[in-house]
């Protein structure tokens, strides 16, 4: 297969590494803007396989030259582009898969382009991070093993090994996504009803073994298409792990109006976003620098299973590569989203069409590959004794 990467920054560099990696990839495209940028990602994998393009992904007419030479394409830029990335794929026949971002309703957009997608014999999978991407895709494994979902409970944080003050954070993604993580409402469901919460908010504790009493709150995009794909669920809900205090800090700088992206201030006569001026301050803090990482996820899907209340639980942790240089976030979410193309491209998948990760991506050969790259996601089934009233 040849699988067309865009965007050569730390996720596409790390995408890249494992498709070269792959012995059912026989070539990779690597598109950025920044065409030097790309030809140095391919100087560091020093492989056969890959070759570096100069391609502007907003330009559609470039954007489609570029894509139609390949089987797959990695959209592995930042979220506003995923809505072009994927109509220009359905354009010219080939399939296409992105990080997700379900700020703004864009994977909402995306998922309208079905019929055409199916029309052009394209599979478009949206949301194939970590949180949304993993996640759903566990999630969908663990109900499909459920003859009734009733219940899914959603936890992940990328953290520091070693937090320092005063956030205990360092940043492992975009800081512009973040903030939209915080400022935006949380969708969930709740007694069977959805609804939307404030992100920062219902702050309860977590215990992941290797590290001490943690904290969980909500944020917005976590649960991404899942409240589509499970409308009869009692109960649905995604929070994001941090050290404890740290939602209350941030919740201060949402509330003061910092982080909003829609918000102005005149300073001696100029029009300034408080938002920019935080992610500037913040970045010096923030920055992760060569300190270690870690991934904690745990999903959990309850429901009944022959009779009986059943509940099937994932969790995993995952650390720095520090041989590589490469974070434990990185990891998770490019290997993740190159194990999905790479189905789509060898048609492990084969549906057309577009599909959200937990309707289309098989769980367990999922499990298995992630476990080939040192990502090891354990199972646990859970019942109660007593058995459940028809």
């Amino acid at each position: 297969m040849k699988v067309a990467v865009l965007g050569s920054g730390l996720m596409g560099k790390e995408v890249a590494r494992d498709l070269v990696q792959s012995a059912g990839v026989e070539a990779v495209g690597l598109g950025d803007i920044d065409f030097a940028r790309a030809q140095q990602v391919c100087f560091q994998l020093q492989s056969p396989k890959i070759k570096a393009f100069s391609v502007d992904a907003g330009n559609r007419k470039e954007l489609a030259q570029f894509i139609r030479q390949y089987d797959v394409v990695v959209n592995a830029l930042f979220y506003s582009f995923n809505e072009i990335v994927a109509r220009t794929a359905i354009e010219v026949g080939v399939s296409s898969v992105d990080l997700g971002g379900h700020i703004g309703h864009i994977t909402d957009r995306i998922m309208e382009l079905k019929e055409k997608a199916e029309t052009s014999q394209s599979t478009i999978i949206p949301d194939l991070g970590v949180a949304p991407g993993m996640i759903n895709i566990l999630a969908g494994y663990g109900g499909s093993k459920l003859d009734k979902i009733e219940s899914i409970k959603m936890y992940v944080g990328g953290i520091p090994v070693k937090p320092e003050a005063p956030l205990e954070y360092n940043h492992v993604f975009s800081m512009e996504g973040l903030f939209d993580h915080y400022t935006d409402s949380s969708l969930i469901i709740r007694n069977g009803v959805k609804q939307e919460v404030p992100s920062l908010s219902e702050v309860e504790k977590i215990y992941f073994e290797q590290f001490g009493p943690l904290e969980a709150f909500h944020t917005s995009g976590g649960t991404s298409t899942l409240p589509y794909s499970y409308p009869q669920l009692d109960e649905l809900e995604y929070k994001t792990i941090r050290y404890p205090g740290h939602a209350e800090k941030f919740k201060l700088l949402v509330d003061l109006n910092l982080t909003r992206n829609d918000y102005e201030v005149e300073v001696r006569g100029q029009t300034v976003k408080p938002r920019e001026v935080l992610l500037k301050v913040l970045d010096p803090i923030v920055d992760l620098k060569d300190k270690d990482d870690a991934v904690l996820l745990r999903v959990i899907v309850k429901g009944e299973k022959n009779g009986q209340k059943t509940a099937y639980e994932y969790e995993m942790t995952t650390f720095k590569d520090r041989a590589n240089n490469v974070t434990a976030m990185a990891r998770a979410t490019a290997n993740t989203i190159s194990v999905v193309a790479q189905m789509i491209g060898n048609e492990t998948i084969i549906k057309k069409g577009v599909h959200p990760p937990e309707q289309i991506v098989p769980g367990k050969e999922y499990i298995e590959e992630m476990s080939k790259r040192n990502i090891i996601i354990t199972e646990i089934e859970k019942q109660e004794k007593s058995a459940v009233n028809a």
